[in-house]
């Protein structure tokens, strides 16, 4: 089962943003108050829950750590939006969804086409 870890500091999210040249890196960005948002942290919940080590897995807390959210958009080039997940490998977005669109299969699938 591969762990969730919450990033709270840019440091944090450096760290991270350079680790991905060692395996794949699900970061999922999180709005506490968005019922939309907590249905697609469910979704993400079972995926780690399934998931391997061969994938990382964070979160960011949108409104809690407002610094952090904003510095992915901008190391990104993606737009904000909230509930907002990326796959990152080798300091690059390979994918990235949001809303309804964050799925088991969804996650799943770019995944293995990053393989």
């Amino acid at each position: 089962m591969s762990e969730l870890r919450e990033l709270q500091s840019n440091e944090e999210l450096e760290n991270v943003w350079d680790s991905t040249t060692e395996k794949p890196t699900l970061l999922f960005k999180h709005s506490t108050t968005c019922p939309i948002s907590a249905a697609a942290f469910k979704r993400y919940q079972s995926f780690i829950e399934s998931a391997d080590d061969r994938v990382a897995s964070y979160m960011v807390k949108v409104i809690e750590s407002r610094d952090v959210s904003n510095q992915i958009a901008a190391k990104t080039n993606i737009k904000h939006e909230s509930p907002q997940i990326f796959l990152l490998r080798n300091k690059e977005v390979l994918w990235h969804s949001s809303h309804s669109k964050i799925t088991v299969d969804a996650i799943n699938n770019a995944l293995q086409r990053s393989e």
